[in-house]
C-alpha cells in the first residue's frame, strides 16, 4: 500500500478538480449591454447579467466615465438576468469609453468599456447614486467571472496542467537520456522513450484544449499567436524524435542518438514554451506573453488557486502513473519478444 499512496492522491486530486472545478458557480457579472455608444440626450440601455438576480427596486444603475457618474433616471428588471435603464446623458464626459455599473447590495457589477462616448469635453459634475437594497447572494465559493472568458475560465484546470505534465515527463526523458549516455543502459532508453510517448499524449491534449479555448474566447480555432505556434513546434520536435528512433535499427546506436536528440529537444521546447512568447517584441494574445499582464495579475485569485494547484499536481501524478505503466508494458513486451 505504501507504493500506492501517490496514485490514490492523483485520483483524489482529479476527482476534486472535476467536482469543485466544474460545479462551483461563477460570480454574478454583466456580460452584455446595448447600445454600444452614447451621446448627449436620453439613452435607453438594455443589460444582460449572468448568475444575477435582478429584482424591482434592488439595484442602483449608473454610467461611469473617468470617475464621473451619471445615474439612471429609472430602471426596471425584465428578468432575473436582464434589466433596462434610462439615462439623461450630459455633454462633456472626458474619456472615450464609459463603463456600465449595477450595484446590487454590496456587489458592484461592472461592464468595462460598455459605451463609446461621443461629445466629449472637460467633464461634468459627478452624481451620487444612492438607494438600492440587498438581494439573495450566491454561495460564498464563487469563481471570478471575467469578460470574454466567462465559463471557459474552468479550462484553466485542464489546459495549463497538460503542458506542465508534458514538461515534467519530457524532463524525465532527459534524465533517462543522460543515463543512457553515461552508462549505455538500454533499460534507461526504454524509460526515456516511454516518457516521451506519454508526454506527447499530454501535449496533444494541451493543443486540443487550447484550440477549444481559443474558439470560445477569440472566435477562431487557431491564430498566429506565438504561444500556440511554439506549443505546436514543441510537439512536432518530439514527434521527430520518434521518427528518428524508427529509422535506426541498431539498439545501441539508436539509444545514443535518441538520447542526444532528447536533450536538445527539451531545450528547444522550453525556448518555444516559455522564452520566445514572453518577449515584449512578440505580439501574443496569451496572458503573460508579448507584453500582456500575466493571468495571475488579474484573474487567478485565491478561489481559482484552490483548484488550479491541486489540478496541476493531480495531472502530473497521473502522467507519472501512465509513464510507470508504459515502462512496465514495454519491459514485458521486450521480455516476451526475447523469449518468444
Amino acid at each position: 500500500m505504501k507504493h500506492w499512496w501517490w496514485k490514490i492522491l492523483a485520483v483524489l486530486l482529479l476527482f476534486y478538480t472535476a467536482f469543485i472545478g466544474l460545479r462551483t458557480p461563477l460570480s454574478p457579472a454583466l456580460v452584455s449591454c446595448s447600445p454600444d455608444r452614447i451621446q448627449a440626450g436620453e439613452v435607453t440601455v438594455f443589460a444582460r447579467g449572468y448568475n444575477t438576480d435582478f429584482q424591482e427596486g434592488t439595484a442602483v444603475v449608473y454610467i461611469e466615465n473617468d470617475g464621473q457618474r451619471i445615474c439612471a433616471t429609472s430602471h426596471e428588471a425584465l428578468s432575473p438576468d436582464s434589466l433596462v435603464a434610462r439615462f439623461q446623458v450630459l455633454e462633456g464626459l472626458r474619456a472615450e469609453l464609459s463603463d456600465l455599473c449595477v450595484r446590487v447590495g454590496t456587489k458592484t457589477l461592472r461592464y468595462p468599456g460598455a459605451f463609446y462616448t461621443e461629445n466629449r469635453g472637460q467633464g461634468i459634475a459627478e452624481e451620487l447614486c444612492g438607494g438600492g437594497k440587498s438581494f439573495e447572494l450566491l454561495p460564498a465559493m464563487e469563481f471570478p467571472n471575467r469578460n470574454i472568458l466567462n465559463e471557459s475560465i474552468r479550462n484553466l484546470f485542464f489546459h495549463v496542467p497538460m503542458w506542465f505534465t508534458m514538461v515534467v515527463l519530457m524532463a524525465i526523458g532527459v534524465w533517462k537520456s543522460v543515463r543512457v549516455l553515461s552508462s549505455n543502459d538500454l533499460g534507461a532508453d526504454r524509460s526515456a522513450v516511454s516518457a516521451v510517448q506519454v508526454g506527447l499524449l499530454f501535449g496533444v491534449l494541451g493543443l486540443i484544449t487550447g484550440s477549444l479555448w481559443a474558439r470560445v474566447t477569440w472566435e477562431t480555432w487557431w491564430t498566429k499567436d506565438p504561444k500556440l505556434n511554439g506549443a505546436a513546434a514543441g510537439v512536432l520536435i518530439y514527434l521527430a524524435y520518434l521518427v528518428l528512433r524508427s529509422s535506426v535499427q541498431d539498439d545501441g546506436k539508436r539509444a545514443r542518438l535518441a538520447a542526444i536528440y532528447s536533450i536538445f529537444a527539451f531545450a528547444f521546447m522550453l525556448l518555444f514554451f516559455f522564452v520566445l512568447p514572453r518577449l515584449n517584441a512578440v505580439d501574443s494574445l496569451h496572458p503573460g506573453n508579448g507584453g500582456n499582464p500575466a493571468f495571475n495579475t488579474y484573474d487567478l485569485d485565491n478561489r481559482l488557486r484552490a483548484v488550479f494547484y491541486p489540478a496541476c499536481l493531480g495531472w502530473i501524478l497521473l502522467g507519472c502513473w501512465m509513464y510507470d505503466l508504459r515502462v512496465r508494458a514495454a519491459r514485458l513486451s521486450e521480455h516476451f519478444s526475447d523469449h518468444g
